[in-house]
């Protein structure tokens, strides 16, 4: 029970990594607040989690929108008295598209998804973790934060911002009892890539060859433990930096 009496906030916890992230949690003796945009597939997080009897309340959010962020970490508090870990693990991918095929609209919500909503929730909790000089943020990267053709031009540079807000936002509070560190993900069987409409095909071209050296594609329970060993105490002198998990994929 790694997470006794903990309370965490795991956003995109529907499904995929966040679902297996909130699970764990709820094993380990947190208690978890199960965010999502689709509150339907939050409730199914919800219930699973409640069987093994584990605390838990699902919250709706859209994590694009400053109000639901508020709204969420409000809500945790206002339920459990405290926040204790952020995971801030929902995301989407662009289409794959070069600079060169990059539409505004689509370049804007890619960032306010996956970037925006990181310093968001995060301003959010930091009171909260400097009141009581402790706290822990995990950030949901991906291996396409660190390397440059793995999705499309959106979705590289996003994570890229998101590794490197990890890494500031680590330092600036490392005296502060506060730890924030990213998991870089590989290939993971999830649902991320249902929000894919129109595939760029060049864009798609250009990434094929590092696909086919890519390992394997893991599990969701794989990156869990990453995050479980980020919010324990197991990892108290590990701060602003990323882990990767992919099978070996960016070793290549």
């Amino acid at each position: 029970m790694r997470l006794q009496n903990k309370v965490a906030v795991v956003t995109g916890a529907g499904s995929g990594m966040g679902k297996a992230i909130a699970v764990l949690y709820a094993k380990e003796g947190a208690k978890v607040v199960v965010s999502d945009i689709n509150v339907d597939a939050a409730n199914v997080t919800v219930d699973e989690i409640k069987s093994n009897g584990g605390e838990v309340i699902a919250v709706m959010a859209n994590v694009a929108i400053e109000n639901d962020v508020q709204n969420l970490i409000d809500t945790a508090v206002n339920t459990f008295g405290t926040v204790d870990i952020l995971v801030n693990n929902a995301g989407i991918m662009d289409n794959f598209e070069p600079a060169g095929d990059i539409e505004d609209d689509k370049w804007e919500r890619v960032f306010a998804v996956n970037t925006t909503s990181v310093m968001r929730s995060t301003r959010k909790v930091l009171p909260i973790f400097l009141e009581k000089e402790q706290g822990v943020i995990i950030n949901v990267a991906s291996a396409g934060g660190l390397q440059g053709a793995r999705a499309g031009a959106a979705y590289t540079a996003s994570k890229h911002a998101v590794v490197g807000f990890t890494k500031n936002t680590g330092f600036m509070y490392a005296t502060n009892g506060i730890r924030c560190n990213a998991i870089a993900p590989g290939g993971v069987e999830t649902n991320i890539g249902s929000a894919m409409t129109n595939i760029n095909h060049f864009g798609m071209g250009r990434i094929q060859a590092g696909l086919g050296v890519n390992p394997r594609v893991g599990k969701p329970e794989e990156i869990a433990d990453i995050a479980l060993f980020l919010a324990s105490d197991e990892s108290s002198f590990v701060n602003g930096t990323v882990i990767t998990g992919d099978a070996g994929w960016t070793a290549y």
